[in-house]
Order: C-alpha cells, then sequence, then structure tokens
C-alpha cells in the first residue's frame, strides 16, 4: 500500500538478511541541469532518501495532505506531489522531475 492506502503498483516488496519484508520504492528525478538524482521512499520508515553527488540525505515525513507529501531534516525540505519533487535547502530551491531510465 502506498501513503494514501491504495495499492500502488510501483511499490516493491524487499527482503533483508532476517528474512524480514519491507516496502521501499526507488525513483530516479532529472534536474533543470540535466543532472539525476536517485530517491528512495521507504514507506514503512516514513522517510525518502535523496542521493546526488556521492551524498544521501534521509528526510523523515512531517506531512501528508491528499496528492502532496512533505519530507524534512534540519536545514533541507523535500515536496513531492506527482512526478514532481521539489528541494529547499537553505532557500536554494532545486525542482526535480521523476524520470524513466
Amino acid at each position: 500500500m502506498a501513503d494514501n492506502g491504495k495499492v500502488d503498483s510501483t511499490v516493491q516488496y524487499q527482503t533483508d538478511v532476517n528474512g524480514k519484508k519491507y516496502v521501499k520504492t526507488d525513483y530516479v528525478y532529472k534536474a533543470t541541469d540535466g543532472s539525476l538524482v536517485k530517491v528512495v521512499f521507504n514507506y514503512e520508515e516514513k522517510t525518502m532518501s535523496v542521493r546526488s553527488n556521492n551524498k544521501t540525505f534521509i528526510l523523515n515525513k512531517v506531512e501528508s495532505k491528499g496528492n502532496e507529501t512533505t519530507y524534512e531534516k534540519m536545514d533541507m525540505k523535500a515536496t513531492v506531489k506527482g512526478d514532481s519533487l521539489i528541494l529547499d535547502q537553505e532557500n536554494n530551491i532545486i525542482q526535480l522531475v521523476r524520470t524513466k531510465i
């Protein structure tokens, strides 16, 4: 199930070394400058990880309303709405769009 409680065909079950199943989905997003960012949504832990330039940031889900979800950690905020992802870090706004590779 996705955050909205409906079946999401993009959600995959993964199994850890102890045999426990967990739910996470990963996507590739493209920035306006053409750079690619890997984003992993972990529905059970209610987190989102953003990986770019060999750095990974893990943000916690703070709010979900309708088709818009907000994740935050310290000075970084991410807003996910449909296929778009907007990252805001210290007033530096980065707009990303989900892409298929």
